[in-house]
């Protein structure tokens, strides 16, 4: 390595450089490899992340050398980099992502890299349409406050569209707003896409009749891009105002492609993030979840799954915390090293949801940690495992909710409750790991 090439990366470092409300910025966390400088290390991120590569150009000028990024800040392992908007398309996350966190993962000179957070500046923030609904959903679609509750019927992959009707048509009428497909039922030969929308429309029907109230269900559309616009299009014609998408497993631009479906059609996408620990669970490295999530609300998601804290999942209470108040916030103030400053420049609101793990003794816990209605709580084993079955399940579900919303213990509650007084007996408080 020549000295040269090391004054061209140290190019890329100006502690003085003040960022302007136009630059998109990133916080990063690294770990260097062996023999290098932090100046060495931090200087090749802002470079290969931008303008830059491992030589000296002689095609480079200086309006060119201008939209350089500058790592500007650092403290320790973290580095705070500033990106020219010049450098970025509108309305494009792959195209900015491609570039944020591109190739800076595969260098050789970072041992680990964390993409802690991007503020995005309000020009860019603007060139996304958001949510359609988000938690507008809850009074618009389903005629209530929130928090909204969903329920997968169990066992989540292998039951026929009958049995998976019957399930759903027992739940709904429990007390449960939405049916949810788990992430992995999609178009299966035992349980068929149009069949299932089909059949949960009357279900549907005949649950809002019995019950009074409204229902709806986030049926999973995951598929090739086309193919989801179909589903999503079948979804509509059968009167669902909700819809579901993995979001990572089907890629920013496919969930990009269904957010302006769901503008178009005035529908809502319920989000999930399978597979989303695979770069998001280790606090060294990937992409931070909370990144995932604010990434998703500006795209235009209107739920998204961000952790429990007290489930089966990895949750850290603080990173869920962070989300909730995020999705929620018109405005977010950066927070040391956890987090960035974000303007949503008024976008709408995306409703964090609560799932895996869930059962009614641990509902009081889970709402008093996220402490808002503007949620949803996703229920799946602690109703189906009911000793009295699925419909006491969901009734046990909702009355522990309202007694969280009555302020009174879940002990008092289950007085005159018989499916919430069989819960406690079964599960007590456990926290299913």
């Amino acid at each position: 390595m020549t000295d040269k090439k090391i004054e061209w990366y140290h190019d890329m470092i100006d502690f003085s450089y003040k960022p302007k409300d136009s630059d998109l910025v990133a916080l990063f966390y690294y770990e260097k490899a062996e023999g290098l400088t932090d100046e060495d290390v931090i200087g090749r991120i802002a470079s290969e992340s931008s303008i830059g590569t491992w030589t000296t150009l002689e095609t480079l000028d200086p309006k060119i050398y201008d939209m350089r990024a500058r790592s500007y800040w650092r403290d320790g392992n973290f580095v705070k980099i500033a990106y020219p908007l010049e450098l970025w398309e509108e309305g494009n996350m792959p195209q900015i992502l491609s570039g944020v966190a591109g190739n800076v993962f595969g260098m050789k000179a970072v041992k680990k890299l964390r993409l802690v957070d991007i503020s995005f500046p309000t020009e860019l923030v603007k060139s996304w349409r958001g949510p359609n609904k988000g938690p507008k959903a809850f009074k618009d679609f389903l005629g209530k406050e929130g928090p909204l509750t969903s329920c997968v019927p169990k066992p989540k992959i292998g039951m026929s569209v009958d049995k998976h009707v019957e399930v759903a048509y027992e739940v709904w009428t429990g007390g449960i707003d939405c049916i949810k497909d788990d992430e992995n039922l999609t178009n299966q030969k035992f349980n068929r896409f149009k069949d299932r929308v089909e059949k949960m429309a009357i279900a549907r029907d005949k649950a809002e009749a019995e019950t009074g109230e409204k229902k709806d269900a986030f049926i999973n559309v995951t598929a090739e891009t086309k193919e989801m616009e179909k589903r999503a299009k079948l979804i509509y014609d059968h009167g669902f105002k909700y819809f579901m998408v993995d979001v990572v497993t089907t890629g920013n631009a496919a969930v990009q492609t269904m957010v302006n479906f769901s503008h178009d059609h005035d529908m809502a996408i319920h989000a999930h993030r399978a597979m989303h620990a695979t770069f998001t669970k280790l606090p060294t490295h990937g992409v931070n979840m909370y990144l995932l999530a604010k990434i998703m609300r500006i795209i235009g998601v209107d739920n998204i799954h961000i952790g429990t804290v007290v489930g089966k999942l990895d949750s850290p209470k603080q990173d869920v915390i962070d989300m909730k108040n995020m999705l929620l916030a018109d405005n977010v103030r950066g927070e040391g090293t956890r987090f960035l400053d974000q303007n949503f420049a008024g976008m709408n609101k995306t409703v964090p949801v609560a799932s895996g793990g869930l059962h009614p003794a641990i509902l009081p816990e889970v709402l008093n940690i996220y402490n808002t209605h503007e949620m949803a709580l996703q229920v799946g084993g602690g109703i189906h495992g009911h000793p009295d079955g699925s419909h006491a399940g969901a009734i046990a579900t909702i009355d522990a909710i309202e007694a969280w919303k009555e302020g009174i213990s879940l002990e008092e509650k289950a007085k005159t409750s018989e499916p919430l007084r069989k819960a406690l007996e079964k599960w007590s408080y456990i926290k299913p790991v």
